[in-house]
């Protein structure tokens, strides 16, 4: 009679496993405004609306009548350990309320003008939910900080 060793049973239990089932979807890990880093994303956070400031659009004559208007919106927003400012995009607008507790998932981190901004693209989503309990902590504004790209000669 042969022995499997742990590993071994455990490759072919989940083989057994997931042969007839679809893969369960992961938990969700929400991290906090002040792990953000340029260049990220499928971030996943809780943060309240703090303000909300609807962007002009320019007026383009080269687009056709028929073409939809995009509407953008640039929020604070935050949580317990510091504030960024959120770019929302067309239906997004309408759930950016100041005041508002919002969970952003798949969320990413553009830069913009050297500094950052979160956004939720079309891979993502925003949906409001109940109100959180935390009280935000407006002087760390991640948005004010700003960086440069640094190219680093090998040697």
């Amino acid at each position: 009679m042969a022995t499997q060793t742990p590993i071994e049973q455990q490759e072919s239990s989940s083989a057994s496993a997931s042969a007839g089932a679809k893969p369960g979807l992961r938990k969700p890990v929400f991290i906090k405004v002040d792990q953000l880093k340029p260049g990220t994303g499928g971030h996943t956070l809780t943060v309240k609306v703090l303000n909300f400031n609807t962007v002009p659009q320019k007026d383009r004559r080269s687009v056709s009548l028929h073409a939809r208007q995009t509407r953008i919106a640039e929020c604070l927003i935050g949580d317990e350990t510091g504030t960024i400012i959120f770019t929302a995009r067309n239906d997004q607008v309408d759930l950016m309320k100041p005041g508002t507790t919002v969970i952003l998932r798949n969320a990413k981190i553009d830069m913009f003008k050297g500094s950052m901004r979160l956004a939720v693209d079309k891979w993502g989503r925003v949906e409001v939910t109940e109100p959180a309990e935390f009280v935000v902590k407006e002087d760390n504004n991640l948005s004010l900080v700003e960086y440069e790209l640094v190219n680093v000669a090998e040697e």
